[in-house]
């Protein structure tokens, strides 16, 4: 049987506010969740033995024992006999997903190569909070701890440029550093957003709650937020996630791909691709 391949694309929060915090001291959020089509990938195929690699331009420091989500979620599909492998291409630990994503692409890959279904959303949840979502891969409004997924139907694909400047952010650090965890939650979304023009102008009006914490441990997210929003298309530059990748709105995919051409001349040992927010 030829080796079964699945996309994890990046997953960017267009918002992130952070609304309140559980007994068990997970945060609750409200999130705009769209994916792009840039990525890793995940191959399985028939083994003697359950084995993982890691291979890519952003293998390297990518752990290959049981804490990696990839090995967690085999584990949930009951550890078949699979080759599995992780081209990775993403950066690590970067506010987009990349682990959750992986995670996710390889429960949709074990489940064709088994025929068998995939397991409950309950038990999806517990691995962790953004492989829902992840699992889900189209846009969607996140609530609650991530397990509350509402589809957004109305939007159109949104041009942008990822960058991230090679620093990595502790997530939990991040939460740590929080000033307030009862922040209002997003407004409602209207129907009218069907150019990325209108969906920047609402998008505005809204925050990642994360931002701020995320640049006083690394300041370098100011620098790309500062280089995303000086580019003369850029329609809004926000932070993902808990960061440190942020990205950038443009008018067109022309504009996108001028815009990451002239952030790469400028800084070019930084992570930079334009791509489709869908």
């Amino acid at each position: 049987m030829a080796p079964i391949e699945e996309f994890a694309p990046a997953k960017v929060n267009l918002t992130l506010h952070v609304t309140g915090r559980r007994e068990d001291g997970y945060h609750l959020l409200d999130s705009m969740v769209v994916f792009a089509d840039t990525g890793d990938r995940i191959l399985v195929e028939d083994s003697e033995a359950c084995a993982f690699a890691v291979t890519g331009p952003r293998a390297a420091g990518i752990p290959t024992d049981a804490s990696n989500l990839v090995l967690k979620a085999a584990a949930l599909m009951g550890a078949p006999r699979a080759t599995i492998t992780l081209d990775k291409h993403l950066p690590a630990a970067s506010g987009i997903g990349g682990g959750s994503a992986d995670a996710a692409a390889c429960l949709r890959a074990l489940a064709r190569l088994l025929r068998r279904p995939l397991p409950d959303f309950e038990a999806v949840a517990r691995l962790g909070a953004d492989i829902p979502a992840c699992l889900e891969g189209r846009s969607v409004r996140m609530r609650g701890i991530g397990e509350r997924l509402e589809p957004i139907d109305s939007l159109p694909p949104l041009p942008a440029v990822l960058v991230n400047p090679g620093v990595e952010v502790s997530t939990p650090e991040v939460f740590r550093r929080l000033s307030r965890r009862d922040n209002p939650e997003m407004s409602e979304i209207p129907c009218n957003m069907d150019t990325p023009e209108r969906i920047a102008g609402w998008l505005k009006t809204q925050r990642n709650d994360l931002e701020g914490p995320a640049r006083e441990i690394a300041p370098e997210i100011g620098e790309v937020l500062d280089l995303l929003g000086a580019r003369p298309d850029c329609l809004l530059a926000r932070m993902s996630g808990s960061g440190a990748t942020c990205f950038g709105l443009y008018p067109s995919a022309a504009a996108a791909k001028r815009a990451a051409a002239e952030i790469s001349g400028l800084r070019p040992g930084w992570w930079v691709r334009p791509t489709l927010l869908a």
